[in-house]
């Protein structure tokens, strides 16, 4: 199964793909380009972006937060305002947001990063109702951050390690419990889990960087189908479409040395079977 091009546009680092619900709308990120993209029918739209932003959750029909280099933003989609909500190593020039995600309680969870990949310089942090937590340090490029339909289970990976991990979550949407478990291991494939989401039925489709596709696993690790994109960096999946029935997949330019229109932009196709609503962020 193979997806198509959905915007021909070219993204250094595409990154972030979030479909709010209310609007009927993918948003993505270049977060390279420091732009967030998004379309209205045929009509390409585009936000420049002050600083380096890589991710997304929705709390209402007009406003989306921003995960960046130095915090997290309410930003306005009609006057491209941003307002901060709450400093994210904003004393760390070094580095960067990465992967983020909503959880089912309305939190929002967002992963941090070396901008040079130093190894074990990031972690992965929630906010929630203006608590802002450090919850997994130590990473390298934390990545995949989803959870299940209750919120009960979250996942993460670190992408040089090729390992997902498996965190029990509180009522709350706290971690809770043991440590993390390891859920799916990549590393003897030679692959690098990039994005993930959790889709209706409880599988997860995790975005193979380097490998141009993104693989779907049956809730108990088991593979299950591959969806194949012309973009060789695959990034990050989600779902959308009225039905939530379309993968959207973002790809990457970068690393990739000899110009091709086919990276680094965006695909889409039909999975065949339903993703989730994005959940709304409560702050």
């Amino acid at each position: 199964m193979s997806a198509e091009i959905h915007d021909p546009r070219q993204c250094e680092l595409g990154e972030g793909p979030l479909w709010h619900p209310e609007r009927g709308q993918l948003f993505w990120f270049d977060i390279l380009g420091r732009r967030l993209l998004s379309r209205a029918g045929d009509r390409t739209l585009d936000w420049p972006l002050p600083e380096i932003c890589s991710a997304a959750g929705w709390i209402d029909r007009e406003t989306l937060l921003l995960a960046s280099e130095t915090g997290l933003y309410r930003f306005d989609l009609g006057s491209g305002e941003l307002a901060l909500v709450a400093p994210l190593e904003a004393d760390r020039p070094e580095t960067r947001s990465n992967d983020g995600r909503a959880d089912p309680m309305g939190g929002f969870w967002i992963g941090t990063m070396s901008k040079t990949a130093e190894p074990g310089q990031g972690a992965i942090y929630r906010y929630c109702r203006g608590t802002l937590r450090q919850v997994h340090p130590g990473l390298s490029i934390p990545n995949a951050i989803c959870f299940s339909a209750d919120g009960r289970t979250g996942y993460f990976a670190d992408t040089p390690t090729g390992k997902v991990w498996r965190q029990r979550l509180d009522a709350e949407g706290w971690p809770e419990g043991p440590a993390p478990e390891l859920f799916l291991d990549f590393e003897a494939e030679g692959r690098r889990p990039d994005g993930a989401v959790v889709d209706a039925e409880g599988a997860l489709w995790v975005a193979q960087w380097g490998s141009g596709r993104v693989v779907r696993h049956l809730p108990d690790g088991s593979f299950d189908r591959a969806i194949e994109v012309g973009g060789r960096n695959s990034s990050c999946p989600a779902f959308g479409g009225a039905d939530l029935a379309t993968l959207f997949v973002t790809t990457a330019c970068e690393g990739i040395e000899t110009p091709d229109p086919a990276q680094g932009v965006l695909y889409s196709a039909a999975a065949g079977v339903r993703g989730r609503a994005e959940p709304q962020v409560v702050l």
